[in-house]
């Protein structure tokens, strides 16, 4: 079992940041991804972390305005966001990426922009 705890999110003009911070706790994981889900769209991906060498890999959308980090002391994965636009509007969520497959999920933390 892995635990996933989000924080960070909230309300932002267009333009703003704003961190997501990500707690996991339990069994060991190999990659851990935000995914985002705005109301009445599918969910989508965001940006991932391999937890052992650091490489990262992100959607085209937020390529030059998000950054994700890790700290594995603290077993923590962050979204920096940048340059908000309103469409980055949505609930964030964390994953864990265990034997092939996104299969622990948190309970997501609300990203809002407002124009």
């Amino acid at each position: 079992q892995v635990q996933l705890v989000e924080s960070g999110g909230g309300l932002v003009q267009a333009g703003g940041s704003l961190r997501l911070s990500c707690a996991a706790s339990g069994r060991t994981f190999n990659l851990l991804g935000w995914f985002r889900q705005a109301p009445g769209k599918e969910r989508e991906f965001v940006a991932t972390i391999n937890w052992n060498d650091g490489r990262t890999y992100y959607a085209d959308l937020v390529k030059a305005r998000f950054t994700i980090s890790r700290d594995n002391a603290k077993n923590t994965v962050y979204l920096q966001m940048n340059s908000l636009k309103p469409e980055d509007t949505a609930v964030y969520l964390c994953a864990a990426w265990i034997s092939g497959r996104y299969n622990y999920w948190g309970q997501g933390t609300q990203v809002t922009v407002s124009s």
